[in-house]
Order: structure tokens, then sequence, then C-alpha cells
């Protein structure tokens, strides 16, 4: 067997939805912080997250994150998101999986019952604290960079849809949101299809007409991804909604390019914008416990601890996650010097506008 490239992994998932560990065959990436680090792969050494996250070796619901050495001298370690058409700064599902992973394999000491550690993403140092059990990590809690509302009840023109209101607020990645009930849609797996397309038309128009920027860090700006919400399943859940991630470029004059995936999960920082949301009208408190319920009907339990003041629109608070991963599996990824898809591929069947 030739190999030119060999990358090892964990595979891992959040409360359904997939998490892929980079834990070997990249030592270090240049750059004095992790976010100059992600700026460096987006420029210079995209072809890693589109080998890992593109078939044959990915697949669009895909996630996939690079542990590397941390930045910030109070940090276990360093991680980079990667998503099938950008690096987030920060991703709550994400985050859980890599916290599980470096302590389930003993890349970071385990304490039992409870591990504390800090790690740095892009976004920041991220705080965090496992419950381990006979080496088994049941629950990981992060404390979250701080959330905001951009934009509260604004009205956006959707061809299709026709006026749609909806919210914009940063949890770690700026989300559109918008109450599922405006389109007669109920949020479970068999209606994904529909789902994906109108979360994918919404951030579109979004990205069109909303104009947003992180108030401490310009490079954070404008829409990236769209959340349905709707009433919960579940009585012991406060809320559902489905975060829709995109696989392509969608492009209005060719409607086969309208998909995207659902996020498996009750999502992170979509639940983290959520909060900071119904902060700003009021409608949840600081230290009020709130559970957000996915597709799956898996659930995520959120909380916003403080205010901080960071020059935002609307107050900004900093909310605390709590969820669980899985480890599925590990595996050695392997590149042929002659495989003629180096980058990987995708096909409009299921990723819809190749980006």
């Amino acid at each position: 067997m030739r190999i030119c490239r060999s990358i090892a992994a964990v595979d891992a998932h959040t409360c359904g939805e997939p998490a892929r560990v980079i834990v070997g065959g990249v030592l270090d990436v240049p750059g004095k912080t992790i976010l100059e680090k992600q700026c460096h792969l987006a420029e210079h050494a995209d072809h890693l997250r589109k080998l890992m996250l593109r078939e044959p070796r990915g697949y669009p619901a895909a996630n996939c994150n690079l542990i590397l050495p941390a930045c910030h001298p109070d940090a276990v370690a360093g991680y980079v998101i990667m998503e099938q058409v950008e690096y987030p700064e920060m991703s709550g599902t994400n985050t859980i999986a890599v916290a599980t992973v470096l302590l389930e394999t003993g890349m970071a000491p385990a304490v039992e019952p409870i591990t504390e550690l800090t790690l740095e993403s892009a976004a920041g140092l991220i705080h965090v604290r496992a419950e381990v059990e006979h080496g088994k990590v049941k629950s990981v809690t992060f404390e979250n960079v701080p959330a905001f509302a951009a934009l509260l009840d604004e009205t956006i023109d959707v061809p299709e849809l026709g006026g749609v209101r909806v919210d914009v607020a940063y949890g770690g990645m700026f989300y559109v949101i918008a109450e599922a009930d405006q389109f007669d849609l109920e949020l479970t797996p068999s209606n994904a299809g529909r789902i994906t397309r109108i979360g994918e038309m919404i951030k579109a128009a979004a990205q069109e007409q909303l104009r947003v920027v992180h108030p401490l860090e310009p490079k954070f700006d404008g829409v990236t991804i769209s959340q349905l919400s709707g009433p919960p399943r579940s009585p012991s859940a406060d809320m559902r909604n489905v975060v829709v991630v995109s696989t392509g470029q969608l492009d209005w004059d060719r409607p086969e390019t309208w998909t995207g995936a659902c996020d498996r999960s009750p999502c992170g920082t979509g639940t983290c914008a959520r909060m900071a949301a119904l902060y700003a009208r009021g409608k949840l408190k600081l230290n009020q416990p709130f559970r957000h319920e996915g597709v799956l009907d898996t659930v995520f339990a959120g909380e916003l601890l403080r205010e901080v003041d960071i020059g935002a629109p609307y107050p900004a608070v900093v909310p605390t996650i709590t969820g669980q991963a899985w480890i599925t599996g590990t595996a050695n990824y392997v590149l042929d010097p002659d495989d003629p898809f180096p980058e990987g591929f995708t096909v409009g069947d299921i990723w819809g506008g190749v980006s």
C-alpha cells in the first residue's frame, strides 16, 4: 500500500451529531493564536478540511476538529473546527466531542468524578467541566463565549416564502432564527427535506438583507447559519429547534441547490444564540434552566450565568451548555498518491450546490 498522507482520527457523536476529531498526522499550523491558525488553514491548507469532510471519507452532516497545541498557557489543547462550507469560530457539539475524546483517550488527564480543563478555540478560551465515571465521560458542561441578540423582529423578503420574521443572535456564530409556525412546519426527521430548504433560503436572504458584525472581532461578521424554532415534543423540554448546516452555496436561479443538512443534535451555539434572544426579550432569566430539544428528541441543557458588557446591541450574556458525546470509532485515513480525489468530491444528489 502506497501512502502519501496518513491522518489519525477518533470519530464520535454528540447527541446524534457526528464529529470527527483529528488526533495525529498534523503536528501544528502557523499562527500565534488558534484564530490565526484557523485563518492559515482556510487560506493555505483548505485541502485538509475537504479531504476529511467530503466524500469518500466524509458526508454532508459530518464535522471535523483538528487538535493542535494550545497557544494560551491556561489551555490544555487548542482545536480548529471545520464544517462543510466554513470554519466556525465556535461549536458546542464539537467542543463536547473534543473534550470527550481528549479525556477518554488519555490525551488529557481525567480526574473522577469531575475533571475541569480549558480548551482554546478560535473564539477564545472555553472552560469545561466533565463528569467522569470509570473512564467514561458522562456529561460535558462548557462555558461559552458571550452570546447576544444582534437584531430582533426583523422582516426579510424570501423568494417563495414572502416576508419572514426573524431574529439574529450570536452564540459563537451568527444565527438567523425563525419560528417554524410561519411555514406550518413541524420539526421532525420526516420533514428534514423541507426544513433544510427553508432554512437555507432564509439564511441566504438574511445574508443579503441584514448586516451584523461582532463588536469585538470584525472577522466574525455576517449570518452563516439558520435555526428554525418550535414547541417541544417532550414535556421536560422548553423549546425545540433544528439548525440547518449548509453543504454548498445556494444559487437562487437553481432550485436544486437549495439543500443542506439538519444538525442532528440540539446545537450548542444555536442554543446559546436562542437563549440570548430570549433574554433580550425578557423571556429567559439569568440562572434559569433551559432545555432545548433537537430533531432527534435529544436535549441540551443551557443556562445564562451573567451579563457582560462587550458593546453588543443588546445585553451580552455568558451561557453554559451541557451535553454528552460517545466515541464511535478510530481510524487512520490515508491518501494514495494516485487517488484522483485528493480533496474529495461532492455530487448534487445529496450535496446541493458545490462549494
